[in-house]
């Protein structure tokens, strides 16, 4: 494995086109929404990456949704692979929805692509070289205070203890809606991130996401400026919150999202 991640940007490029290939060519009416967590076009999208990756990248673990045991996040190298975030956006002909692919080091990303197939956006980042969109390097946010700033903050919760995972997500919103300037709830994770770099967002807040699904977002929003930090430590693979934003923000978003993960750990009973 070559310890140069650049040199595999355009085996990422590659990738994500032939994701963004797959689903173009499948109509979202075909498929039914999310039972679970399994939808056909993610599956053939996870299958298609992941039998190129192995191919020309042989020495990488892979990562993924659907086949979550088939790599260790804080293995050396691993490929880290969200194949549609978000699956019910798709599934309903809303055009926010993603593919995200990063390379992880010791369970930092290292090189982050995130392709939006019906915005006809791609954004990519390698550590210590910037962030782009195309070909226009990002420059993220720098505003100073949180009564300014615009925030995304993460979709609620589906499946088990959704409830009271909902009540907390909720609990965050309240917490910063009469802080900030608006707060904005989309739903796609690595797009929040993407925007961020982008200087369309001032700060995002995700909680509780999967590694696959918000690497190559965290690579992205740092390379283009923002702090990447779960509460007041540095993010890292596996943390359980997304706070990226100019630094600024991050000091006045920190304790908030730290006493819902409190919250959270007391309903736990952890």
């Amino acid at each position: 494995m070559t310890e140069n991640p650049g040199s595999l940007l355009p085996v990422a490029f590659q990738a994500a086109a032939t994701a963004s290939e797959i689903i173009l060519a499948s109509p979202p009416p075909v498929f039914a929404e999310k039972t679970g967590w399994d939808v056909g076009v993610e599956l053939a999208v996870e299958s298609a990456i992941r039998s190129r990756l192995a191919a020309e990248t042989p020495d990488i673990g892979f990562l993924s949704e659907e086949e979550e045991r088939a790599g260790k996040p804080g293995a050396e190298w691993v490929w880290a692979l969200g194949p549609i975030d978000f699956t019910s956006d798709f599934a309903r002909s809303i055009p926010l929805c993603a593919i995200s692919l990063a390379l992880l080091h010791h369970g930092y990303p290292v090189l982050g692509v995130i392709d939006a197939p019906f915005l006809h956006k791609r954004y990519h980042a390698v550590e210590g070289q910037g962030a782009y969109l195309g070909d226009k390097r990002l420059v993220a946010s720098s505003a100073a205070d949180l009564r300014d700033a615009i925030v995304a903050i993460g979709e609620y919760p589906v499946g088990k203890d959704s409830d009271r995972r909902s009540q907390l997500r909720l609990a965050a919103r309240i917490q910063l809606a009469p802080r900030v300037h608006r707060v904005r709830m989309l739903g796609t994770a690595v797009l929040d991130l993407a925007w961020v770099a982008e200087g369309q967002r001032d700060a995002s807040v995700t909680l509780g996401h999967k590694p696959w699904g918000i690497a190559a977002g965290v690579i992205i929003a740092r390379e283009a400026g923002a702090t990447v930090v779960e509460n007041d430590s540095p993010h890292a693979c596996g943390s359980a919150a997304t706070i990226a934003g100019p630094l600024p923000l991050i000091a006045e978003l920190s304790p908030l999202i730290q006493a819902i993960d409190t919250a959270d750990l007391a309903l736990n009973g952890s």
